[in-house]
């Protein structure tokens, strides 16, 4: 019998590992300095991984179930490894393209498939604490950025841009392959020491079902689930693309302070993920969304009138926790609306909506910006969708409500 907290380690491996996208930022001033490619060009490499993150989490979530965690995740560690490896090959070469190809298409079907084979596998494991084992993962996808960055500014400094992909490759394939051996589905019938999952189905923690991912796409309760994902990362991703610049321009900080600061606000999107996750084992999926989107329909509407550092700072630090915690919390939601039958695949669809939120909500604060001369106004109809948010995420709270109540009936008829 394996350890399940050894399998959650195994999965904040391979988060670490793919989590280091969100430090990509690290290549974009070397990448242009040394081929003169605009920032938006090295951003857009990014933006494309991200794309095939979502692509292939939606694609290829049958593969996840069907051969399980260990063979998805070795999967995972392949494409990753020779997508950032492979960069490197585009640096020497100069191509523009290839690195989209290596590291965009290449490395984020490396992330999608690493991203759900952990997270579904937990969630099979750790049955009494969903929320928590999930967070635990997804939590080293939001630290990995911290890891990784001055990781990546050391070896750029000292050996050069494409020797960075090469060692960065090799050493991600390592600790993914490492990781994805251990990684196994829990034995049939099995269940932790003190869980009775008889107790559980006379209570409100039971599985509303035991859908198959095609029979789940057919219920309103996804389409929920992904508006209200689509809406919490759409607006939480436009504000932390934008976050120094709002620093600077709505309070007045100097450069160097708000790069600081903004570091330090993007610990509490790791905190968040662990934090929130494990909250929602105790107060409740629903009740943990809608502490989402009430909290950051009152915070986008302060931040844009306030010029006190503090006050932005430990707003847009919650911010922060409610994105991270979004991630985090989904997976265990999925669960307990759709079962774990077929989890990976269902977290795969839903998981279109970061792919989409990726480009919306940069986009849109961008053409913001463009368009009025400020970050700022762009808060205001962020405000706005999460009102939508908070009524689709009561209209979800009801049909569960509504779900259970039949259940209860039914079970006394039996």
């Amino acid at each position: 019998m394996k350890n399940r907290w050894l399998i959650a380690l195994c999965a904040v491996g391979i988060h670490i590992s793919i989590g280091s996208v969100y430090a990509w930022s690290n290549f974009t001033g070397p990448l242009s300095e040394e081929f003169g490619w605009s920032a938006s060009q090295v951003q857009f490499t990014f933006s494309v991984a991200i794309l095939f993150l979502g692509l292939s989490a939606a694609f290829l979530g049958w593969f996840v179930e069907k051969y399980g965690p260990r063979v998805a995740g070795i999967t995972a560690a392949i494409f990753f490894g020779i997508g950032v490896a492979g960069s490197g090959i585009a640096v020497q070469a100069g191509s523009l393209w290839l690195l989209y190809f290596f590291y965009g298409v290449l490395g984020g079907i490396g992330l999608g498939v690493g991203y759900i084979a952990p997270v579904s596998t937990l969630v099979k494991w750790f049955p009494d604490r969903r929320g928590l084992a999930t967070g635990m993962a997804i939590m080293g996808f939001g630290f990995a950025a911290a890891i990784a960055s001055p990781l990546m500014n050391f070896f750029i400094n000292q050996t050069g841009i494409a020797a960075t992909f090469y060692i960065l490759g090799i050493s991600y394939f390592v600790v993914m392959i490492g990781s994805s051996l251990y990684l196994s589905r829990p034995p049939e019938d099995w269940v932790p020491e003190g869980y009775d999952p008889e107790e559980q189905e006379s209570s409100d923690k039971q599985d509303l079902a035991n859908m198959r991912a095609k029979e789940a796409v057919k219920t309103k309760r996804f389409y929920y689930l992904w508006v209200m994902l689509f809406i919490n990362v759409t607006c939480g991703i436009a504000v932390i693309s934008a976050a120094k610049p709002l620093l600077e321009e709505s309070v007045g900080v100097a450069a160097g302070t708000a790069a600081t600061l903004v570091g330090v606000m993007g610990i509490f999107n790791g905190l968040g993920r662990i934090g929130w996750a494990s909250a929602s084992d105790y107060i409740g999926r629903g009740n943990t969304y809608l502490a989402f989107f009430v909290l950051q329909i009152g915070l986008f509407l302060i931040v844009p009138y306030t010029s006190i550092t503090w006050v932005f700072v430990v707003a847009f630090s919650v911010i922060y926790t409610c994105y991270g915690g979004g991630f985090a919390a989904m997976p265990a939601f999925i669960g307990d609306l759709f079962g774990t039958k077929e989890l990976g695949a269902i977290h795969g669809y839903i998981l279109t909506a970061w792919a989409a939120a990726g480009l919306a909500g940069p986009v849109f604060a961008a053409w913001m910006k463009d368009t009025t001369g400020s970050y700022e106004n762009s808060l205001i109809y962020f405000a706005g969708l999460f009102v939508i948010a908070l009524v689709v995420s009561i209209l979800t709270k009801r049909d569960e409500k509504q779900k259970r109540q039949a259940l209860k009936e039914e079970s006394r008829t039996a």
